[in-house]
Formats: structure tokens, sequence, C-alpha cells
């Protein structure tokens, strides 16, 4: 008897112990969310009061009675943020489409071809990534100023078509392909182009999709370059068109108006990554085969 009772009191204490970790930990995790999420509330908050709601405010308030959607047809109407789109929308997806043919065909190369040197090649072309970003940047300015291909699109494009992260990210998931399969392929006298579109590929889908996101994420973002090669703003960029909104179009003081620009800006990677997070799960957390 005594027995069971000292079995139920444990139990009773594991129950209460899970009860109080699980309170502890939802608890947190919540805490950390709103902490997260408490900026983009409050960027839709501001964009959605008048201007002179917001600068009557000694007090910031956490929510409006009255809200407005001038900001936002201010964001259109006030400065070319159109134009701001449009420019990032052809620079993203030529840079991103560029790009992924680039890193497939060299990931290809290093991961399943012989070639003399190929070890060698490989350990320079990561040796890259050693090298600071602002010397490239220095190096990249020079390079397409001699071109002559400041204030184009040529030259907005040009630097980032490759990336040697992600060139080492996709050879070492099409390395993790079983090389019986490549064995077999060649034996049914598949070619590489063919064995790369209809086996790799497929098998690895879920990491040039990641792959893929993450640039148009980086993309979008794009803001020291644009700024050094473009002075032009028929050329600029929706990261460079809000320093422009900022500096020429609604001022410094139109807090409201800047907020509408940077939600309108923010909309697409918002949706995007909420309509891929898990396939941005599942493309960096695999190693390339499927189960």
């Amino acid at each position: 008897m005594n027995t069971e009772m000292d079995f139920e009191k444990i139990e009773r204490r594991a129950r209460v112990k899970k009860i109080v970790s699980n309170v502890a930990v939802y608890f947190f995790l919540t805490l950390w969310a709103v902490m997260v999420l408490f900026p983009f509330y409050w960027m839709i908050l501001s964009s959605v009061k008048s201007y002179s709601a917001y600068n009557s405010e000694y007090i910031p308030k956490f929510f409006t009675l009255a809200p407005t959607f001038r900001n936002y047809i201010d964001a259109f109407t006030a400065v070319p943020l159109a134009r701001y789109f449009a420019n990032t929308i052809v620079f993203t997806g030529i840079t991103t489409g560029l790009m992924v043919l680039v890193i497939i065909f060299s990931a290809y190369a290093f991961a399943r071809l012989d070639f003399p040197g190929k070890t060698l090649t490989f350990t320079l072309f990561l040796a890259l990534m050693m090298i600071p970003n602002e010397l490239v940047i220095i190096t990249n300015f020079q390079t397409i100023t001699a071109l002559n291909l400041r204030n184009t699109f040529t030259g907005l494009i040009l630097p980032s078509v490759t990336s040697v992260f992600y060139i080492y990210l996709l050879k070492e998931n099409f390395e993790a392909v079983p090389n019986e399969l490549y064995k077999a392929a060649k034996v049914d006298g598949t070619s590489d182009l063919k064995y790369l579109f209809k086996v790799l590929l497929p098998i690895c889908r879920p990491s040039v999709i990641t792959i893929v996101i993450l640039k148009v994420i980086e993309c979008w973002n794009s803001y020291v370059w644009p700024r050094l090669i473009t002075d032009d703003a028929n050329y600029f960029l929706v990261s460079n068109g809000i320093q422009e909104i900022r500096e020429n179009g609604f001022g410094r003081e139109n807090i409201p108006a800047m907020m509408a620009a940077v939600v309108v800006i923010s909309v697409p990677l918002i949706v995007i990554f909420l309509i891929f997070h898990k396939k941005i799960m599942e493309g960096v957390s695999r190693g390339g085969t499927k189960g």
C-alpha cells in the first residue's frame, strides 16, 4: 500500500514538474515572440497614424482610434516608389536566375567531374571567402567604373551573379547523393547534363529552393553596392529608395509616411518567408538525399 502511494506521489510530482516546465518554456517563447514582433507592429501602427496625430503624441500610444491610409497613397505619389519596386524586381529576378545557373554548373563540376587541378581550384575558390567584403566591393567598383557600367542594370547585376558559399553548399548536397546513381546513369548512356537535371536537381530541390529564396532576400535588401554604383534615381532599388524618400521625399519629420513606405517594401519578403519557411528549414537541415 505504501509502495503504491509513493508511486502516485512520484507520478504526481513528475506531472507537476512537467507542467511547470512547459509553462516556463511557453512563457519565455511568448515573451521572445512579442519582442521580435513588436517592431513590426509599431511599424504598421505608425504607418496608419496621421502626421498630426503622430506628432501630437508626447507619450507614444500603442493603438489608434482613427487609422488612415493616406500615408500609403503618399508613398506612391510623393515619390517614385513604383519605379523603385520595378527596378528591384528586375534586379532580383535577373540576378537570382543567373546566379542559380552559375552555382548549379559550378557545384556539379566540383562534385562529379574530374579535371586537372580540381582540388586546388576548389581550395582557392573557398579561400575567396576569407577576403573581407569591403575589399571585394572596392575591386568591383573599380572594374565596373572602368567598363563604364555605372548607373546601368548590368553594373548592378554582374558582381552578384555568383556566390562561393552557395556553390559550396550545393556541392555538398550533390556529393551526398550516392555515387552509384551516377555510375548507373553513365552505364545507361545518360549524359552529365541530363543526369544533372533529371536526377541531381530533383533530389536536391529543397536546397536549391532555399538558395533561391535566400538570394531573393539578399537582393531585395541589397544596399551598399547599389548605393555605391548608382547615383541616378532611375536605377535606385527599394533599399536605396528609402534613403531617397527620407532625404528628398517626405523629409525626415514625416515618420508615418516613411513607415508606410517601409511596410510596402517589407510585405513581399514577409509573404515569401511565410510561404516558403518550411522549404527553407528543410533545405538547411537535410543533407541532400531523399528518405
